[in-house]
């Protein structure tokens, strides 16, 4: 993205989300985002608003078999299974963190960034699903960590960000 063009809004450059709802939002914008085009998904996410309850943790957490059908139906999201079955699994996992750890926020403070956020990527990979190493170096980068562009983990650049 030119560096005179504006973030979108979702982008925390320069700044953190101050919510876990907040982070779980970005994180499923993430997910969802894999191998799709951006503009596709910044279409359709006042859509996902309203489908996931406003990234409710608990409230999609508790979402069960007839919701899965529900989402799966509604064609003003993209209606992949294993996409909408993960954002169920994530906010049971981010309900897991803020046990443990009083907040998404501070778990990933406590996490070592050093080798360029190595270990945090290992970590959400291995907390959540249909996050993989690509996934997790875009949702450090969205959520306002210092993470660089790795030319090992993306074959190129987005032309734009929406």
């Amino acid at each position: 993205m030119p560096e005179n063009e504006t973030m979108p809004r979702w982008v925390y450059k320069g700044r953190r989300p101050t919510t876990d709802r907040e982070y779980f939002e970005n994180m499923t914008r993430c997910v969802f985002q894999g191998g799709l085009n951006w503009r596709m998904v910044a279409n359709k996410w006042p859509n996902f608003r309203e489908a996931f309850a406003g990234f409710e943790i608990d409230k999609v957490a508790a979402y069960g078999l007839d919701d899965v059908t529900r989402l799966r139906g509604d064609e003003g999201i993209i209606r992949n299974r294993q996409k909408i079955e993960a954002t169920i699994r994530n906010a049971e996992e981010f309900k897991r963190i803020a046990e443990e750890h009083g907040s998404f926020q501070r778990w990933l403070d406590s996490l070592d960034k050093g080798s360029n956020y190595d270990y945090v990527v290992k970590r959400l990979k291995s907390r959540f699903k249909r996050v993989g190493t690509g996934t997790a170096h875009i949702f450090l980068w969205s959520v306002g960590e210092p993470i660089e562009y790795d030319e090992s983990v993306h074959r190129r650049r987005p032309r734009e960000i929406v």
